[in-house]
């Protein structure tokens, strides 16, 4: 089996993939009296570095609140697997860091609809959300709603376990390697897949590609599912009497978010400007934006941009991650559009795949799996 792409999707699905496929060969061991034939994987990533792009580049926070309700079912299993995975390792995956939506007079509405449809969160008026975010201005923070269960995400300490577990269960990972085309043989049941490195044939393909998803199926001429790429800025400027311990503050409208970030603040305008994929960029004039509106919204100064980046966000049309068997191409398993919460559905949704594509049964509360399917779009 080749997955496609090495970014948290493709590491938690190959550590996952690898480490159930070890448990089914143990039991079948056990059951059967003789082992059943061990799945071989391999995870192609074609940039140097595993989680170059999007999983670099994310603000690396678990918020239950955040996304639909099928992303928040994903965010609350994930919860548990990085605990239990933090508590395994002896390396703390997360920390708590609150969460704040706040909202000027002209957005109420938003922000009561958010809190009806999130048990995560309390209401709160402009004093109780002062106390733990000082600088927020008056003017502009009518009312508020905190999430205090909310953490931040050690990415890259993740990103290694997962490939640490991944490896230590017999996966290869491979970096530099790119997919250029792939042929289906319907007669053996499986792929020939030509890259930049020679050929490959494997029994099933899961196209863990992220921005690149789309193109990835193309080359299998596997057909698309819709997905569209989004860059979002983000930046870290200077500030004075930054708290350490400040929540991450969100806009209810979805005009910026900021939190602290190594001495300074972290900004971003919550863009969503459509993009192909690439290798995204900041751009000076949404940096500004991100500068201007969270000044706006707060009593600080800001001076120095120190640093900016961008990352793209990928959705497919109803906004929730593309997971499970390709409906019309056999061979084919998507795993895909993770959108903004990548990071903190990532582990709950490799546990469902890897289930999935071994025929295990795999539960996640609240959760329907058939709102992920694959769906067939227009041509």
């Amino acid at each position: 089996m080749a997955i496609i792409g090495g970014g948290v999707a493709g590491l938690s699905l190959a550590a996952e993939l690898a480490e159930l496929d070890g448990r089914l060969v143990e039991r079948s061991a056990r059951e059967s009296g003789g082992p059943r034939p061990e799945l071989r994987i391999v995870l192609l990533e074609r940039e140097n570095q595993f989680g170059y792009h999007s999983t670099g580049r994310s603000i690396s926070a678990l918020t239950e609140s955040l996304g639909s309700a099928e992303q928040r079912a994903l965010t609350r299993a994930s919860r548990i697997i990085l605990d239990a995975l933090g508590a395994e390792s002896g390396t703390p995956l997360l920390r708590a860091r609150p969460v704040i939506w706040v909202a000027d007079a002209d957005h109420l509405g938003a922000l009561n609809a958010l809190l009806t449809a999130n048990p995560s969160l309390r209401g709160a008026d402009l004093a109780a959300a002062q106390t733990l975010c000082p600088v927020l201005r008056p003017e502009a923070t009518a009312r508020a709603a905190v999430e205090r269960t909310a953490q931040d995400v050690d990415v890259d300490a993740l990103q290694q376990q997962y490939r640490d577990r991944a490896t230590a269960a017999g996966a290869v990972l491979r970096t530099a390697i790119g997919l250029e085309a792939g042929t289906w043989d319907p007669g053996r049941s499986a792929w020939t897949l030509t890259t930049d490195r020679g050929e490959l044939r494997v029994g099933r393909v899961v196209n863990a590609a992220g921005p690149w998803a789309d193109a990835v199926a193309a080359r299998l001429e596997v057909p698309p599912a819709g997905l569209t790429s989004y860059r979002r800025t983000v930046a870290i400027a200077s500030a004075e009497r930054v708290g350490p311990a400040w929540p991450l503050v969100l806009d209810v409208a979805n005009r910026f978010y900021f939190r602290p970030e190594r001495g300074g603040l972290l900004v971003s305008p919550a863009d969503e400007t459509p993009s192909p994929p690439t290798d995204a960029e900041a751009r000076p004039e949404d940096v500004s934006v991100a500068v201007e509106r969270v000044t706006a919204a707060t009593t600080l100064r800001l001076t120095r941009v120190r640093t900016s980046w961008a990352g793209l966000r990928t959705f497919a049309p109803d906004r929730n991650p593309v997971v499970g068997p390709d409906p019309k191409q056999e061979g084919f398993f998507w795993f895909a559009g993770l959108g903004g919460t990548g990071i903190q559905t990532a582990p709950a949704l490799a546990r469902l795949a890897a289930a999935q594509l071994l025929g295990e049964p795999y539960e996640i509360p609240d959760l329907h799996p058939e709102a992920l399917l694959p769906r067939v779009q227009p041509q």
